[in-house]
């Protein structure tokens, strides 16, 4: 097992000829696009696109072209295998995924909810108004949260969690249910319209996929007989909903990555698909 384990993780020759192939298809890409004529893609102010010269163009966004590109490229070489172009675009997506979010975490929440009208009359002479004392709550229970990391302090942070944790519930499970059950009871008890027939044809068949489905979870009474063949009706109206949710990712997926191709094309390689 440990022979096996070893080979796994030693770099083959196909490895280090994909590594280089991916190398040299970046770099002379780069080359390639910096070097045409088409040069780089302008949006002015109106909307309107034109393509000027490289030379023309702001350097740092024609850098930052280059760099998304090549993490582009770094992260669909997973499709190849795991590899070190690989782990590095995504230990950097995570870091700067993170960076990010403390960013507008420390500007959107900390500083906009809680210091300007909190703490900055606290540290501040002069400030003309008067301090959220209301604030304080949530500043304790997030200070608690911290407590976490402090061994003897550790039961404080439960306090915390207990407030986040019932607040949220509070909060979730009447919109839940709201959404998950009412909407859709509803919806499954309109009025069927008989005038017409797609209409009518549509909830009959909503009517009759909920009904089965039902019938199908219901394990109280065995499924023979009748209910055993509305219980295979639900089965099908399931098959048909995860195969649609399936497609539908699938497609979003699909839609992902031919918009990324066409952002390659566009921006990277410089190659206008449109006038």
């Amino acid at each position: 097992m440990d022979t096996q384990a070893q080979g796994d993780t030693t770099t083959t020759r196909g490895d280090r000829i994909f590594y280089v192939v991916l190398t040299l298809l970046f770099v002379g890409l780069s080359a390639w696009s910096l070097s045409g004529e088409t040069g780089h893609r302008f949006t002015a102010p109106d909307g309107t696109v034109s393509w000027l010269p490289v030379g023309r163009g702001p350097a740092w966004e024609t850098l930052g072209v280059l760099v998304a590109a090549g993490l582009t490229l770094a992260l669909y070489s997973f499709l190849y295998k795991d590899n070190p172009f690989f782990k590095a675009a995504e230990h950097i997506y995570v870091g700067v995924g993170l960076g990010y979010s403390l960013v507008i975490a420390w500007f959107q929440y900390i500083k906009a909810e809680l210091y300007f009208p909190l703490v900055k009359y606290w540290v501040r002479d002069g400030v003309q108004g008067q301090p959220d004392y209301l604030l304080i709550v949530p500043l304790v229970l997030g200070l608690f949260l911290l407590a976490r990391f402090i061994r003897p302090l550790q039961w404080l942070s439960r306090w915390s969690f207990a407030f986040i944790i019932g607040f949220g519930s509070g909060v979730a499970i009447p919109n839940i249910i709201h959404a998950n059950v009412l909407q859709q009871m509803q919806s499954s008890m309109a009025a069927i319209e008989f005038g017409n027939v797609w209409l009518a044809a549509n909830a009959l068949c909503a009517l009759l996929g909920v009904v089965s489905v039902l019938v199908y979870f219901y394990f109280s009474v065995e499924h023979k007989g009748a209910i055993g063949v509305v219980s295979k009706i639900g089965i099908w109206f399931l098959m048909i909903s995860f195969g649609a949710s399936f497609g539908y990712t699938v497609m979003g997926r699909m839609a992902l990555f031919v918009g990324r191709v066409q952002w390659l094309i566009e921006e990277w390689l410089r190659i206008p698909l449109s006038s």
